[in-house]
């Protein structure tokens, strides 16, 4: 008898110990998302971008805005690995000090169209009624504009700059997240849980904020990583243009456009931009292809 309460009591804090936050949620997100190598890579590329923009100013030996007319036009070598533009400035630390920007622009967009279209969703979707009639028509009307337009006469009412760009690309990324916000909002408002809440008093903004909010952050992570990508594409775009910022920012979208004149005689100047534009939207898209199989259950086998 003495035997089995020993047992008992060496088994039962084991048995009634909860699992940890690493335990329950960390540790199988991880499981899942690493299987997926493609999304590991993303993640990786992702990462290495963020190492550059914080450490641009170590890694870069030249001033990027430094003009050397004698050293113009000069093609990858050894001194200069990526080669000078027209005005004699090294490609690669305008590509590094550029990473800061496109990679700022993109950021802040996504987060100026999250705060706005999580604020809506949830509003629509929780009271319905009238609110959700007008705010879905609002968001209609957004949606009935391509995003780039709808950017472009942001911008033309508002002036070329970059804090622009950042405004009109987080503009037309609001009804996105808001009717994902929305559409999830209808259907967790519906469980049981909400209605216990309601039933001990809890107020609308503790019911939205602290128990509804809290559960429908996997699908406005997987929007925010895959927009992430179209921000900082549309951004380079709209600086490609002349709309976004302008020379002498070592912007990549700006890089683009004053090197498409040298295409034939110096195609390094287009190269090394396009290709830091393509490879870290690829890592956006690959990192959130992989957050969406492991963020959402219903892609779970």
């Amino acid at each position: 008898m003495s035997t089995e309460l020993k047992v008992q009591e060496i088994q039962s804090p084991i048995l009634n110990s909860k699992p940890s936050v690493f335990e329950k949620r960390i540790k199988p997100f991880w499981d899942t998302f690493s299987k997926n190598k493609a999304a590991v890579v993303g993640g990786g590329i992702i990462l290495f971008y963020i190492l550059i923009a914080l450490f641009a100013p170590l890694l870069a030996v030249y001033d990027p805005y430094d003009i050397q007319l004698d050293n113009k036009l000069q093609p990858p070598s050894t001194e200069h690995w990526m080669g000078t533009d027209d005005k004699g400035r090294d490609i690669l630390a305008r590509i590094l000090y550029g990473s800061r920007l496109s990679m700022g622009v993109g950021f802040a967009a996504v987060g100026f169209g999250a705060f706005f279209g999580i604020i809506m969703g949830l509003v629509s979707g929780f009271y319905g009624g009238w609110i959700d009639t007008f705010i879905s028509r609002i968001l209609d009307v957004m949606l009935a504009f391509p995003g780039i337009l709808l950017a472009l006469a942001i911008i033309s009412a508002l002036g070329p700059s970059l804090v622009n760009v950042m405004i009109a690309v987080g503009v037309f990324s609001i009804p996105l997240f808001a009717r994902v916000v929305r559409g999830s909002t209808l259907e967790t408002k519906k469980l049981e849980y909400i209605d216990a809440i309601r039933s001990l008093g809890a107020n609308d903004f503790i019911i939205i904020f602290r128990h509804i909010l809290p559960n429908i952050l996997s699908p406005i992570i997987i929007q925010g990583s895959l927009r992430l990508a179209t921000a900082i594409l549309s951004a380079a775009g709209l600086s490609f243009l002349g709309l976004g910022a302008q020379p002498p920012s070592p912007e990549w979208g700006t890089m683009l456009s004053s090197g498409r004149d040298f295409l034939f005689t110096a195609p390094y100047i287009a190269l090394f931009p396009g290709l830091a534009i393509s490879i870290l939207v690829l890592g956006f898209n690959l990192f959130g292809d992989g957050l969406r199989d492991a963020l959402d259950p219903r892609l779970k086998s």
